[in-house]
C-alpha cells in the first residue's frame, strides 16, 4: 500500500491538542476546511494560498480558525 505524501502544514491553535509532530500531514481535499478530531473537540483549519518548503516537500498552509466540542 502506498503512503500518502505529506502536503499540508497546520499553523496556529493550541499545541495542547495538535502536537508539533502532527502538524505536517496529508490532507485529501486541499480546497476545503479541515476538521481534525482531538479528544472531545474538533480543531478547525482553513486552507490558504501560502506554500512552504519543508523536508523536501511543498506544503500548503492551513490556519487554525477555532474549535468546537463533540456533542454527547
Amino acid at each position: 500500500m502506498l503512503m500518502n505524501e505529506m502536503n499540508a502544514l497546520l499553523r496556529g491553535g493550541p499545541t495542547t491538542y495538535v502536537a508539533n509532530e502532527e502538524r505536517v500531514r496529508y490532507v485529501p481535499d486541499m480546497a476545503s476546511p479541515l476538521k481534525l478530531l482531538c479528544g472531545n473537540r474538533y480543531e478547525h483549519f482553513e486552507p490558504t494560498a501560502e506554500r512552504v518548503r519543508q523536508d523536501g516537500h511543498t506544503l500548503q498552509v492551513f490556519v487554525w480558525t477555532g474549535c468546537t466540542y463533540v456533542a454527547e
